[in-house]
């Protein structure tokens, strides 16, 4: 937990995506080469001029060395090449890394990339595997649970606790779908109703097929420098202000609380470096993994005291024309979820939010978004708050 102390220091010059959803022609390698080499051109730079490179292993595919091999696969022998693991969360801690990389003479400029093919690419025993591994050995994996039950179990602790309802929960995927409705290439476009999600299919009590994210391919990059580089770059450079982690314990059956987690710690130190409040952040984008999961960042991210999540989602506040955009691609409800590189599209998006090339969901008056993801079942919390000049 803390500030980094490289806020206001490095910006953020380059981003792409790959198609996402069903992508069954280019394997989780090629679409990280592929998003990797696409936001170095989005930069305005050529490879010879980019000699970083993050990345985060591929469940679809997974490799002793990935960042190297993706490196391989282009034929480029950056100075710094690493691969990072914690999860969800790995997008935001990589991007701290990777400043903090560059603020140690490491590299000059690093690019940050993440792919995976969970729909196309792997199997569903493989799937049941990694579902099933996420456990304690001891203390949790002999009872048989997968992720959306201890998801469900932080929904039934916020339930019992708050008084929090089905309902509520359901208004977090209607939001989300409500914007990605607005996004050409999100996942799933078609309008739903809190009662289409309350009558979905049952997954693992009191979640429904609807609470959780989807299934998806894909991958995502952007390019990081010093500010006092980024000011020939072809697009506005997006400032990194803020930043901060909390790590509260591996296995939920460690959790002190379930209803409270640390992104507390991680927003509160990403807030401070920043400079700034929950007041004056004019976009969100959210960890979504499961709608509880979502309700739980928005409190203890000062969005709202701390069991009024569920009110606060059925105000309409973060839907359309709402004062507190949430999501505004569709988050991993309804736009894309590859596995560890989900929180990738948070950032894109709020990349493309505060360029103003969003289209018809674009926000007017862009110049802050707080991006927040998670690793590990509410586990590993990493936060951003970012910023755009006039």
């Amino acid at each position: 937990m803390g500030a980094s102390g490289l806020g206001g220091k490095f910006a953020l010059i380059g981003m792409a995506e790959s198609d996402v959803g069903i992508v069954p022609d280019k394997s989780p390698r090629e679409l990280c080469v592929q998003v990797t080499l696409d936001a170095i051109k989005d930069a305005g730079l050529t490879l010879a001029e980019v000699d970083g490179l993050i990345t985060c292993n591929a469940f679809a595919e997974p490799v002793m060395y990935h960042a190297e091999a993706v490196a391989e696969y282009i034929g480029w022998q950056p100075r710094h090449c690493v691969t990072v693991n914690t999860g969800g969360g790995t997008t935001f801690m990589a991007l701290n890394m990777a400043a903090a990389a560059i603020q140690a003479g490491m590299a000059n400029t690093i690019v940050v990339a993440m792919a995976d093919s969970l729909r196309s690419f792997m199997t569903r025993d493989q799937a049941m595997v990694v579902q099933s591994s996420s456990g304690h050995p001891h203390y949790e994996q002999p009872y048989g649970p997968t992720v959306p039950a201890y998801y469900a179990l932080i929904a039934r602790a916020h339930m019992d606790q708050f008084g929090t309802t089905e309902a509520q929960f359901a208004e977090a995927a209607v939001s989300c779908r409500s914007w990605a409705s607005q996004h050409p290439k999100a996942q799933m476009r078609d309008p739903i109703s809190i009662e289409d999600v309350m009558n979905s299919r049952a997954i693992a009590d009191p979640l429904k097929v609807l609470d959780c994210s989807l299934v998806s391919d894909g991958g995502a990059a952007v390019v990081i420098t010093r500010k006092d580089r980024a000011q020939d770059s072809p697009h506005k450079p997006i400032t990194l202000l803020g930043y901060g982690e909390g790590h509260a314990y591996e296995h939920i059956s460690q959790a002190n609380n379930l209803t409270t987690s640390a992104a507390v710690q991680s927003g509160r130190a990403a807030y401070a470096e920043a400079g700034l409040a929950p007041d004056d952040i004019d976009l969100l984008q959210l960890y979504d993994c499961f709608t509880p999961a979502l309700l739980i960042q928005i409190e203890d991210l000062g969005f709202c005291e701390k069991g009024e999540g569920g009110a606060w989602l059925a105000s309409g506040i973060s839907r359309p024309g709402g004062s507190k955009p949430l999501n505004t691609h569709g988050g991993m409800l309804s736009y894309c979820h590859p596995g560890n590189p989900g929180a990738m599209f948070g950032l894109t998006e709020a990349i493309t939010q505060m360029r103003g090339n969003a289209g018809d969901r674009q926000l007017p008056n862009m110049s802050t978004a707080l991006c927040h993801a998670q690793g590990g079942i509410m586990s590993s919390h990493a936060t951003i708050i970012l910023g755009a000049e006039g």
